[in-house]
């Protein structure tokens, strides 16, 4: 069976004006600002002192857009006859985010949490080479990492957290003074004093108070 000519417009002019009697949906940015989940990939932030210069996120970057510099310092033995050793210190980190394909494999393989995800896009430049971001830009990135999540009621608590919390109980333990028990202080001066025979208390009451002589 043919069409009848002419529906496929009256089709079209039906949806049109069906949308026309609906409220807007569209935002206007940037006078509004859009309202993002805080998973969105927006830039990278840099948490400098979790970084130890592993490279494994320059060397898992597909687009090799992670530039990395850095140096050997010795450090001194903790205790004395201890061995010194070495360790890399940060000269250089940046991301040149012209390259960056925000796959996130640099967050994903970081072991020690240095890379974090940022909601933030608003980083658009006139000049490519403002794309680079060094260590100092990328910090700042950091103040506008959302929280993590909060976790279920009945989760486990972090092995982060709770290794933590026990170093910091075991240092505030070696920091604390010695507490001395009260009894013992007590057991001390009890064994300073001279004993007193047991029968000189009763001697004592059986001695008459004065002004009870003659009575009776």
């Amino acid at each position: 069976m043919a069409p009848i000519p002419g529906s496929g417009l009256a089709k079209g002019l039906a949806v049109t004006l069906r949308t026309m009697t609906k409220k807007s949906v569209t935002a206007q940015y940037p006078d509004t600002q859009p309202d993002l989940p805080p998973r969105t990939r927006g830039v990278i932030g840099l948490f400098e002192e979790n970084c130890t210069v592993c490279m494994l996120c320059a060397r898992e970057c597909p687009d090799w857009c992670i530039y990395i510099d850095s140096h050997k310092e010795t450090v001194p033995a903790a205790t004395p006859g201890g061995r010194e050793r070495s360790r890399n210190v940060l000269d250089r980190f940046a991301i040149d985010f012209s390259l960056c394909m925000y796959c996130g494999i640099c967050i994903e393989v970081c072991p020690f949490d240095a890379l974090f995800w940022s909601p933030e896009f608003e980083y658009a430049e006139t000049d490519i080479r403002e794309l680079t971001h060094e260590r100092d830009k990328l910090r700042e990135w950091m103040w506008t990492v959302p929280a993590p999540p909060a976790l279920d009621p009945g989760a486990e608590e972090p092995k982060e957290l709770a290794t933590a919390r026990k170093t910091a109980d075991k240092l505030a333990a070696q920091q604390a003074p010695p507490v001395t028990e009260p009894h013992a202080d007590e057991q001390a001066r009890a064994a300073e004093q001279p004993t007193r025979p047991q029968g000189d208390s009763k001697q004592q009451t059986d001695q008459p108070q004065p002004g009870q002589e003659g009575q009776g």
